[in-house]
C-alpha cells in the first residue's frame, strides 16, 4: 500500500481526493488533512499566510500517524506567491518537518508539464490578475513558455468551489491559444477531475489542473506510475526518459 499525504487548505473542493482515489484503484491509498485556511482571501499577503511553515507543520502531525509516505502541499496560490526560491524553501521546510519527500501544487504542474513533454502552456486562473500574473512568472521560472493567460477574477475559494463543469469549460476554452500544447488550471479549491475527459475532448490537447497534478506529484514521489485514463492525458504516458 502506497498512502499519499496531503495538506489541503480549508474546505473547497477536497472531494476530488477520494475521487481520485477510487479512479486509481488498486494499492493507493488518499490521505488529507485540512489545514487552517486564515483569511479566504486570493490577495497576496493572505496568500503568503496561508502557506507558512507554522500553519503547514501544524497538520503534519496527523498525516504521520496515517502513515503516509510523501506529502504535498495542496495549495496552487499558497505556494507560487513565494516565487521560485521561496516555494523551494516551503518544500525543505516542509519535508525536514515531515520527514518525507514533499512538494507542492506549484512545482507540480511544472514537473507535469515536463512528464507529458510540453513546453508551451496557457493558463485558465480563476484568480485575480496580479496573483495569476504571479502564477505565470512562476512557470517560466521553471522552464515553460506561458503562451496566454485568462484571469477571472475570483477573490475567494469559497466562490471557485461553486463553478461547475460549464464553469469550468468555458474557461478552459477562453485559455487555450492555438500555440500553447496545454492548458492550466490552477486552484485546488475548483472542481475539475469530473471533467478532465470532457476538458481534454473539447480543447484537443491534454489540460493539466490543480488537484489532478497534486495527487499526481504525490506518487511521482513515491517513484510510482498508474495508469487511470480516466484522468487525463498525465496518467495515461509513459514516463519520459529525462536526458
Amino acid at each position: 500500500m502506497t498512502a499519499l499525504g496531503f495538506l489541503y487548505p480549508g474546505h473547497s473542493a477536497e472531494d476530488d481526493y477520494p475521487r481520485i482515489e477510487q479512479l486509481l484503484g488498486g494499492d493507493i491509498r488518499v490521505d488529507l488533512v485540512h489545514t487552517d485556511i486564515g483569511e479566504d482571501a486570493h490577495r497576496v499577503d493572505a496568500l503568503r499566510e496561508m502557506g507558512s511553515a507554522e500553519r503547514l507543520a501544524a497538520g503534519m502531525e496527523e498525516l504521520r500517524l496515517a502513515g503516509a509516505d510523501t506529502v504535498v502541499w495542496a495549495c496552487t496560490s499558497g505556494s507560487f506567491v513565494h516565487g521560485w526560491e521561496g516555494a523551494q524553501e516551503q518544500v525543505r521546510q516542509l519535508a525536514l518537518t515531515a520527514g518525507m519527500p514533499a512538494s507542492s501544487t506549484s512545482f507540480a504542474f511544472v514537473h507535469a508539464a515536463r512528464e507529458i513533454g510540453v513546453r508551451r502552456v496557457a493558463v485558465g486562473a480563476t484568480y485575480p490578475a496580479d496573483v495569476a500574473a504571479l502564477f505565470a512568472e512562476f512557470l517560466r521560472a521553471g522552464g515553460l513558455e506561458v503562451t496566454g493567460m485568462r484571469s477571472s477574477g475570483v477573490v475567494t475559494a469559497a466562490e471557485a468551489a461553486t463553478w461547475g463543469e460549464v464553469d469550468v469549460l468555458t474557461l478552459a476554452r477562453a485559455a487555450d491559444a492555438p500555440d500553447a500544447e496545454a492548458v492550466l488550471l490552477p486552484d485546488t479549491a475548483l472542481h475539475t477531475v469530473a471533467h478532465l475527459a470532457l476538458l481534454e475532448k473539447s480543447l484537443s490537447k491534454p489540460v493539466l489542473t490543480a488537484n489532478q497534478v497534486t495527487v499526481w506529484e504525490g506518487l511521482r514521489l513515491a517513484d510510482r506510475r498508474v495508469n487511470a485514463p480516466s484522468l487525463g492525458t498525465l496518467f495515461t504516458r509513459q514516463p519520459l526518459v529525462q536526458a
